[in-house]
């Protein structure tokens, strides 16, 4: 018969409990893995988005001084609302929106089509993201289902819809190098969400996405 020591069952204790840990370890791994094929099996990733809209550049017809600004950045506008004074011209913002920029730079001279004044339509913000054509492009069509993360809100998860795909790639002038090696295209992929239950998520604020597949 084989006997323990105290210290000799501390020590067997201390290997079973490496072990134990261990095997979780590998266990846990391994059904993280297994996860993670399933979902990539029925979704799309797009690792780099942003949450943004068309922007309206607001700005004189013709040079002049600005003389007054009659807005402030994050003020909303119903339409034809005066939001600058350019020399004797008024500037208005025709369609309205929410102001993401302006130049207070009061008795500045101002060129003609220069900006005074930036608004987007709230509405019409989407996230946006870009999908390589060899990355799951063909696998995306709109109307489908997506969740997205935004960097600011961690871990929290907003649904959405696949609104359009581009129907260009974004890159141009595509140039071949002498190894012939082809440039990958890029296309935007726009994800409508739902504005009025997600106040909190905002022009500019980056954003990770999973579209699925079906």
């Amino acid at each position: 018969m084989t006997t323990h020591t105290p210290e000799t069952k501390k020590g067997l204790d201390r290997r079973v409990l490496i072990l134990a840990a261990f095997m979780i370890v590998v266990v846990g791994g391994a059904l993280a893995a297994l996860a993670y094929v399933a979902v990539s099996s029925k979704t799309v990733y797009i690792d780099k988005a942003q949450i943004t809209a068309p922007t309206v550049n607001l700005g004189p017809t013709n040079p002049g001084t600005l003389t007054a600004v009659y807005v402030s950045v994050n003020d909303v506008l119903p339409p034809n609302t005066v939001v600058a004074q350019v020399g004797t011209e008024l500037i208005k913002s025709l369609n309205g929106g929410l102001v993401i920029s302006v130049n207070n730079n009061i008795g500045k001279s101002i060129a003609a089509n220069d900006t005074v004044v930036t608004v987007i339509d709230p509405t019409q913000l989407r996230v946006v993201g870009q999908v390589q054509e060899d990355k799951g492009l063909v696998d995306i069509k709109p109307g489908q289902r997506a969740v997205f993360t935004v960097d600011a809100f961690g871990g929290e998860q907003f649904s959405g819809i696949v609104d359009e795909i581009a129907p260009t790639a974004e890159s141009s002038d595509v140039v071949f190098s002498v190894s012939d090696q082809r440039q990958e295209q890029n296309f935007d992929v726009k994800i409508r969400f739902d504005q009025t239950t997600h106040p909190e998520l905002k022009n500019g604020m980056s954003a990770k996405v999973w579209v699925y597949k079906q």
